[in-house]
């Protein structure tokens, strides 16, 4: 058994193992794109290359519109305007910041209602018994890959009258029923930022099948233009460039690689973590379509012997750099903290999950090796650490 770095061993690794570190598609075809950019002379405001990409993604998707923007943040708060939402929203603490960000940044109250215990994402029971007079809609988000209670939020929506926004910033090319995540509720917003399995650099798209919303996202990415000189709305500086959607072009054309590496990773990681006491590997679906983007272990500290911090304490040490998504939640960060000192009150299977789940490396720069030898890890330290007490 090898020894730990944290106990005097050498890391596992000279170089370190993200967790999101960017796939890239074929390089000849980017170039190809780039070229065919700087021929054209067309940089940014809408050129021929975001428009293809604009049309891929609706093929793909099997959508109406999908619009590419800057990057997801601006997706979710030009969606959030073009919805009509103020008030209150109601959404998880259990994401990345920037989904309450969006709200907060325009002036509406982020409501957090707690997760379901079984699948982590938005327990529709939280949701309605969070609804004030002040409701005017409901963000859920597709957490990992996999979807939210589609349904039941819409059964909730539907009721109290409320929009219904999705944040799919890790669900590109996963589905829901047999259709793809990108066709539900009012709009989605995907992100396509660097660390995302698919990524344009930077950058994003909001989906809908309708076409109001879409007329407003559309002007509301572009400062309110409607033509050469004409505003007509209230708008914002949202657009993707060209070379993002070159990026996205060159990825679109490896995505089946890319979930293909996943898949192999996720398996392997099944293999190697099963016989690791308290270690539970979070599985997809399989009757659903999966990026199988992130790699969810679920750290029992009980059965382990020692804390998913501890762990990740230990990996860093061994050049693997796991990550807590998401932890802490956004009610436990600022401003919501000093904000809403009470909303943790009603969020106990949100802070449960966020303190034992773990995201481990995964994508096309992981291979069976390196996923073997954090097997070997994280199983050195839960056979030796429990004797050194935390």
């Amino acid at each position: 058994m090898r020894r730990l770095a944290l106990l005097g061993g050498e890391p596992a690794f000279a170089t370190a193992l993200h967790v999101g570190r960017p796939n890239i598609g074929d390089r000849e075809r980017f170039f190809a794109y780039a070229n065919q950019m700087f021929d054209s002379r067309r940089l940014t405001n809408s050129g021929p290359l975001v428009e293809e990409f604009e049309q891929e993604l609706c093929r793909f998707l099997g959508v109406k519109h999908c619009i590419p923007v800057c990057n997801a943040t601006a997706g979710l708060q030009i969606a959030i305007r073009s919805l009509g939402m103020q008030g209150e929203v109601i959404m998880p603490s259990f994401t990345f910041i920037a989904t309450a960000h969006a709200l907060q940044w325009q002036g509406i109250t982020p409501v957090f209602a707690d997760i379901d215990p079984q699948t982590y994402t938005l327990d529709p029971d939280a949701v309605e018994a969070s609804i004030t007079p002040r409701t005017t809609g409901i963000i859920g988000v597709h957490l990992w890959g996999r979807s939210c209670d589609v349904d039941g939020l819409a059964r909730v929506a539907s009721r109290h009258n409320l929009k219904l926004l999705y944040d799919a910033a890790h669900a590109f090319g996963c589905g829901y029923r047999g259709r793809m995540l990108g066709t539900f509720g009012d709009a989605e917003v995907f992100s396509f930022h660097a660390t995302k399995f698919f990524n344009t650099f930077e950058g994003g798209a909001i989906s809908t099948e309708d076409d109001a919303p879409a007329d407003l996202i559309r002007l509301q990415t572009d400062f309110g233009f409607s033509g050469y000189d004409k505003v007509e709305s209230i708008g914002t500086n949202g657009k993707m460039t060209e070379v993002a959607a070159a990026m996205g072009l060159t990825n679109l054309a490896s995505l089946d690689h890319f979930i293909s590496a996943n898949l192999h990773n996720y398996q392997t990681y099944q293999r190697v973590l099963a016989d690791i006491p308290g270690l539970t590997l979070i599985t997809d679906d399989s009757a659903e379509c999966s990026n199988y983007q992130y790699v969810i272990v679920d750290v029992d500290a009980a059965k382990a012997g020692l804390s998913r911090d501890t762990l990740l304490r230990v990996l860093h040490a061994e050049n693997v750099l796991a990550r807590r998504y998401f932890w802490p939640g956004c009610h436990e960060q600022e401003p919501y903290r000093t904000l809403y000192p009470e909303a943790g009150q009603r969020l106990p299977h949100t802070r449960h999950v966020a303190e034992r789940v773990l995201t481990l490396p995964t994508g096309t720069a992981v291979g069976p090796q390196e996923i073997e030898s954090i097997g070997d890890i994280l199983r050195t330290a839960v056979a030796s650490l429990p004797r050194r007490r935390e």
